[in-house]
Parts: C-alpha cells; sequence; structure tokens
C-alpha cells in the first residue's frame, strides 16, 4: 500500500530565486537534425531543454523536485519547480508538463518566487492549488490528476506563508480550507450539487486548528475547546447553519488554541493529543478524561530558537519531537510513552534533521535533508542505514521497503533493505549534449559523474561508453544565438536564424511578454536622487534599479525570529536586523542567531523610548550615549560590532536627533512603505487607524514600493494584541517582490553606505 498521507513530502526550498526572478538561457547546442537543447536557469534552480526547430516543440529532459507528490495511486510524480509542474512516471521518464497546471514547456514564463506547494487526496485522485492572482491573494483550485479538469473553489484566497490553507479528509471525499480569518467544507463527492460557500462555513480559525480523525470525522480547536464533528453534521449544517454550533467537545484545555502560531497533533487511536503552544512549550493530554484537572501532566520546553516542530505518533504511542534550532545547524528531540502521565519527556539522541516521516507500520523513520537520508530504527532511535550522504530535497517512503528521494542530481527508487537504487530522472545535468557520429543522435548527459542517454522519448538510461561531439550553433538549416535583454522577465532571448530563407525569430515567443505580475516599473531609468532627506535615508537612490531592503524591527520579544531567519535562508535573502538593547540583554542567543546567519545587525537604540516625548531631554550626548550602550550590549552577546546603521525608536526622528547620530558616525534610516504591522488593536481603538490583515499588508507594500524602497517589518508580539501579523506571511511577501522582479538586499547596499 503506498504511503499517501498529506504532508508525505516536504521541500527544503533553497531553490526561490531572489536575484530579480528573470530567466537566463545558456548551452545552446544544435544538432544536424535541427533540435537544440539549451539550459534554462531560474535563480539557483536550472533545468535542460530540447526543442525541435522545425515546429518548435519544447520538452523539459530534466526535473529538480523542489516539491513532489505522489498521485494515481503511486504510480506518478507530480514535480513542481521554478519551471512550473511535471509529471513523471514512477517507473521512470521523462517530464510531460502536467494539464492544469502552469509550465515552461508548455508556454508559460516564469515569474520567480516559489512553487505554489499543491495539496493532493489521500487517494492522489485530486490536487488542490494556489493560482496567484495579485501579491497576496490567490484562486483556490481543484484539479483532476488523470485528466487535467478544474474546478474554481474559491477567490481571494490568501496567499500562504509557510502552510497550504487546506486540508483533506482521509478517505477524500472532504476538503477544509481557511479563507480570512474562517474555515470552509467542500464536499468532493457532491461536485455538482455544491451550495454557496457561505453555508459552507465551519468558523473561525486557520487550517491548523483542524485534524482528520477516522474517514470524514475532524477535530477542531475553538477557543479552549476542542470539538469532535462527525462528517454528517456537515451536510445538517449547510441547512441550519445559522441555527447549529459545530460539533460535541472532545476535550478543553487550561489556554486557548491561537491557529498562527499553535499546532496539535492526535494519538492514532484519537485518545489524547499534543499541543503546542507558540512553539514553546508541547503539553501531553488524555482525551478520555482519566487524569484529574489539576494533575501535572507531561511537557517539554522548546528553546526559543527552535522551528519546525515535528511530532512522530506511532500506534503502540512512542512519541517522539522533533525540533530545528538556531537556522537547522542544532536539532533537538525528546521522547515519550503516552499513556504513562507519570512520566516526562526525555531528550534523546538528537537526528540529522527535522525533515521526517515515520514508515507505514511505524518502525522505521526516514531523515533527509542538507546532509544526506538515514533510515533509523523508530524504536530503538537509532540510525540504521545511510541511503545518501548528499543533499536531499524530497522524500517518502513507497510502501513499508522502499524509498523515493529526489536530490540535487537524481529522483530516484531506493530498496531500503538491500540499497537498489532505480532511477527515475534526473534533476539536474553538469554536461549534455549529441551523440558522436550519428544521424539521429542520442542526447546525453552528465549527472553526478555517471553518464545517461535517452532519445528524447523515453526515459534516461545509464551509458558505459559515451561518445560526445561539440556543442554547435549551426546546422544545414538554422544558426542559434543568444540575445540579451535589459527588461522583462527574460535576461536573453535564444534566438533562431533561418539559413535557407529570410527570417530571424525568438524560440519562446509565444512567452516573450512580460509576465503576468512583472511590473512595468524601473524598465526604464528614473533618478530621484540619493534618497537622504534632512538626515535620514528614507530610502535607496531611484536609479530605476528594482532593489529593496528589508528589515526587521526587534523591540523586547523575539518571536517569529526562527520563522525569519529559516524563511530567509530558503530564499537566500539578505536583510538588515535592527535591535533594541532590552532584546539583546534579554535575547543574547537571538542575537547571535542573528549574526550567524549572515545579517545585517543595526542599532535600535539601548531602550524602546519615544525620542520624541517631551518628557526626556533628548541632547546630542544622550543620543550618542544611547547608541554606544547598544553597541556595548550587542559586543558582549556577539562578540561582533553593529553596523553604523540606526533607526529612532518608533520612527520617532527630528533633524536634531538625526544630527546627533551622524556626529556620533551613524546614518539614521527611515523607511518609505509603511506596512502598517505596529497597529494593535487597542491602537486601533484608540487612534481610529484600520488593523490590516497580512494579506493586506502585503498588497499595501506591493502597491507603494519603489526601486530603493525601505521596507521595516515588526517582530514579536504586539503588547495590545492582533489577528494576525505580518511576519508569519513573510514567503508571500518575498514572493510577490521577486515576481516583481526585485532584489533583496541589506539597507546598507540599497542605500549604498
Amino acid at each position: 500500500m503506498y504511503c499517501l498521507l498529506l504532508g508525505l513530502f516536504c521541500s527544503l526550498p533553497l531553490q526561490a530565486a531572489s536575484s530579480g526572478g528573470r530567466l537566463s538561457f545558456s548551452g545552446l547546442d544544435l544538432s544536424a537534425d535541427n533540435r537544440l537543447l539549451f539550459r534554462a536557469n531560474a535563480g539557483n534552480q536550472d533545468a535542460v531543454f530540447i526543442s525541435r526547430l522545425t515546429d518548435r516543440a519544447l520538452r523539459q529532459i530534466t526535473a529538480f523536485p523542489e516539491q513532489m507528490e505522489l498521485v494515481e495511486n503511486g504510480r506518478t510524480l507530480l514535480v513542481w519547480n521554478s519551471f512550473g509542474a511535471a509529471r513523471i512516471p514512477v517507473s521512470g521518464g521523462l517530464p510531460q508538463p502536467a494539464a492544469g497546471f502552469p509550465s515552461f514547456a508548455a508556454g508559460t514564463a516564469p515569474v520567480g518566487g516559489r512553487s505554489t506547494t499543491p495539496v493532493p487526496s489521500t487517494d492522489g485522485r485530486w490536487i488542490l492549488y494556489l493560482e496567484p492572482a495579485g501579491p497576496a491573494y490567490g484562486t483556490l483550485f481543484l484539479l483532476e490528476t488523470s485528466g487535467g479538469a478544474k474546478r474554481l473553489i474559491s477567490e481571494r484566497v490568501e496567499l500562504p506563508g509557510r502552510d497550504f490553507p487546506a486540508s483533506w479528509s482521509p478517505d477524500s471525499r472532504l476538503f477544509i480550507y481557511a479563507k480570512a480569518g474562517r474555515l470552509y467544507y467542500y464536499p468532493v463527492s457532491h461536485l455538482s450539487d455544491q451550495v454557496d460557500e457561505r453555508y459552507r462555513q465551519i468558523g473561525e480559525g486557520g487550517v491548523n486548528a483542524i485534524r482528520w480523525g477516522r474517514q470524514g470525522d475532524f477535530f477542531y480547536f475553538r477557543g479552549n475547546t476542542l470539538y469532535l464533528v462527525r462528517g454528517p453534521e456537515l451536510y445538517t449544517r449547510t441547512l441550519y447553519g445559522d441555527f447549529l454550533s459545530i460539533g460535541s467537545p472532545a476535550g478543553r484545555f487550561p489556554v486557548e488554541f491561537d491557529s498562527s502560531f499553535d499546532r496539535f497533533w492526535l494519538a492514532p487511536d484519537y485518545r489524547s493529543i499534543l499541543f503546542a503552544k507558540a512553539g514553546r512549550t508541547v503539553f501531553y493530554y488524555p482525551l478520555n478524561g482519566a487524569v484529574a484537572a489539576d494533575s501535572p501532566l507531561p511537557y517539554v520546553m522548546i528553546p526559543g530558537g527552535a522551528h519546525d516542530i515535528t511530532a512522530l505518533w506511532s500506534s503502540p504511542g512512542l512519541i517522539t519531537i522533533v525540533a530545528s534550532a538556531l537556522g537547522g545547524a542544532q536539532i533537538l528531540c525528546w521522547r515519550f510513552e503516552a499513556g504513562n502521565t507519570s512520566a516526562a519527556f526525555t531528550p534523546s539522541h538528537s537526528p540529522p534533521s527535522s525533515r521526517c516521516v515515520l514508515s507505514p507500520e511505524g518502525t522505521r523513520v526516514l531523515f533527509w535533508g542538507e546532509t544526506g537520508l538515514e533510515v533509523w530504527d523508530y524504536v530503538n532511535w537509532r540510525p540504521v542505514q545511510t541511503l545518501s550522504d548528499e543533499p536531499v530535497y524530497s522524500c517518502a517512503w513507497l510502501g513499508n521497503g522502499e524509498v523515493i528521494a529526489g536530490g540535487g542530481r537524481r529522483i530516484e527508487r531506493i530498496v531500503t533493505a538491500s540499497g537498489q537504487r532505480r532511477l527515475v530522472c534526473l534533476a539536474w545535468a553538469e554536461e549534455y549534449g549529441f551523440e558522436e557520429g550519428k544521424e539521429t543522435p542520442l542526447l546525453l548527459a552528465r549527472s553526478g559523474g555517471d553518464w545517461f542517454a535517452t532519445n528524447g522519448r523515453t526515459r534516461w538510461t545509464e551509458t558505459g561508453d559515451p561518445r560526445i561531439r561539440a556543442a554547435s550553433q549551426v546546422s544545414g538549416r538554422y544558426r542559434v544565438y543568444l540575445e540579451n535583454r535589459a527588461a522583462g522577465p527574460y535576461e536573453n532571448i535564444p534566438m533562431i536564424r533561418t539559413i535557407t530563407a529570410t527570417g530571424t525569430s525568438s524560440l519562446i515567443a509565444a512567452v516573450l511578454p512580460v509576465a503576468a505580475g512583472y511590473p512595468e516599473e524601473g524598465r526604464t531609468a528614473i533618478r530621484s536622487g540619493s534618497g537622504l532627506e534632512n538626515g535620514v535615508y528614507t530610502h535607496g537612490p531611484r536609479d530605476g534599479r528594482r532593489q529593496a531592503a528589508l528589515c526587521f524591527d526587534l523591540y523586547n520579544d523575539d518571536t517569529g525570529l526562527p520563522l525569519v531567519l529559516d524563511a530567509l535562508s530558503r530564499f537566500g535573502v539578505t536583510a538588515t536586523f535592527f535591535m533594541n538593547g532590552e532584546f539583546i540583554r534579554s535575547s543574547p542567543a537571538a542575537a547571535r542567531a542573528i549574526v550567524e546567519a549572515g545579517h545585517e545587525a543595526a542599532s535600535l537604540f539601548y531602550a524602546p523610548i519615544n525620542l520624541a516625548d517631551s518628557r526626556y531631554q533628548v541632547s546630542a550626548e544622550y543620543i550618542a550615549q544611547g547608541l554606544a550602550r547598544n553597541e556595548d550590549d550587542f559586543h558582549e552577546a556577539t562578540g561582533r560590532e553593529l553596523a553604523l546603521l540606526w533607526h529612532a525608536p518608533f520612527y520617532q526622528i527630528s533633524a536634531e536627533i538625526s544630527a546627533a547620530a551622524a556626529r556620533a558616525a551613524y546614518a539614521t534610516v527611515g523607511r518609505d512603505v509603511d506596512p502598517m504591522d505596529w497597529i494593535s488593536r487597542e491602537d486601533s481603538r484608540r487612534l481610529g487607524a484600520p488593523q490590516y490583515s497580512a494579506a493586506n499588508m502585503i498588497e499595501r507594500i506591493m502597491a507603494a514600493k519603489q526601486p530603493g524602497s525601505i521596507i521595516p517589518i515588526r517582530l514579536g508580539l504586539l503588547p495590545g494584541g492582533r489577528d494576525d501579523y505580518l511576519f508569519l506571511r513573510l514567503e508571500a511577501l518575498l514572493d510577490a517582490l521577486i515576481r516583481a522582479g526585485y532584489e533583496i538586499a541589506p539597507v546598507s547596499t540599497v542605500i549604498g553606505r
């Protein structure tokens, strides 16, 4: 039986580009029979394509496994990357464009950013995916994998940060999706008889407030109560939704569930749960009422710098919690035997990665990541087999005894007992070309030291004695070359000149126009100064270069920092962190993590003081002393020096204050884009100012940004509370900026300091 549970595949999306999202081409090689091989590069991800110039048919022949999903009962892989979606037989084959999904091979121009993660049904028959419809919103579609037919489910669904906003039932008859802070259900078994969305509401919350039980039943957290919802209730609710509450209480807890920050996991027998509160504490709770309300329950404290918390829970009740800390440099692990509530979680031997999945029978576990692929004995908690020592980006059990692994060079099936490998498809080719001396030559590619061959239609097979001819840009009929482009989604274009007749054309003429989401701005140089106004750098030069700075403000709370550091690392982005003295003194490990991740560290003064407040006498000496004190605190915590950049707390600044900072050798930084993420519920009531959702803030940022913009994001929980936080949707903002052709750089780079 194929293991096709939701979340089966995870990726290490290190491949999201931050280089402005422009596509480039290289390695043109034209055969005598008028087939053109070339490489396309999007950021730090590439693919090899072949085209018949006689009809311009285009085919992808390598596929990087940024994301993979098994469909059609485990017979087919769907692979997503910067070049779109492709289908590959699990038995082996070349990528084919997936019907219904965008693909470069099918004529869609890549625009950078992540591939939008799809979610397959448990049986693999259906896939839910989001098609961007703007910087922060998308349209949710349901796609049938066999024929590509798709159905619009909902519009203006927020583009996700890390978690796709939908979840399938185990029987594939139903899914639940989140939109605008509310949950909705959709029965696939009633496709032809759907009621309006407003009659399919479940209640408030995000998709993390849902966990599936048996068949179509599910558990739903609302406030401090966990409800069990029976499948038939949803259909009753469709008719009487205004009069019925949802579900029956399965347990009440001493704290409320916040779907933005909290997670929970169910036991295989559904009689107990793990509750992770704000990523800091994980509690074990029985749901059978066997423990008195005032009895202490097993729990584990998670260090503040940890993220990617994963819970493994086998049928006999053995629980393992794995978390990644310090940007993945450290993996933490705790174990616990469920049911023994007098015991405690105990630290255990750390695995190589937090990316893991149990085998279907629950006795072994796979770990994969930058260090490779390992199989562990789950019961005895020890490694038993190393299947790869090279980075693995996607992985899953293909039954109990076989693994499918997507690495940087190949996608392979591996038999765990023998280590036997079978190639599914090449992920990357260091070298490629045509076979020498043949009228219809084979295609040859070298990957990881081995050579492979294909005729362009059938699967890659290993070959021991390759005879590759020298690359050529000329055949008897055509000549090919690259033409550079100053703007648009392409850095250059493969051009085809017909020798036997008059005419030159682009190989990708069908997708040459500026792609959707790729703006016109910045295509011509518009100069408007350095951005220095009254001693404050409010932005960088408006010289037409699409470059912007993301800066993160840390006052006294590091909530969100691990997620932000992880997202920036996966996108390959360097940012600026403005740190307040109170934050540095209370969270020295967090300050060190920022520095060790390679980001720019700048000053937010020594305390969160409103320098515009009339109660303070702000002299030049006071500013110099406050900046110096922050330097000393930072050096004591990290052993490093702050960059000579600062901004005043809460951006309250004057010409006198910026002049005082300049005398202390500091450049004062302002902002030309205000996301308004600092407005709490209390501020909204007191000031009469709107509290924008994270998605609306992204829309505002994208409407206001210009070349040289400085975009601040506040980290930490606001004292007055918020419904959601911009930093939780950082991936969506990065996607939007990259799709708009922006390079993201530190503040010092953008302002030229």
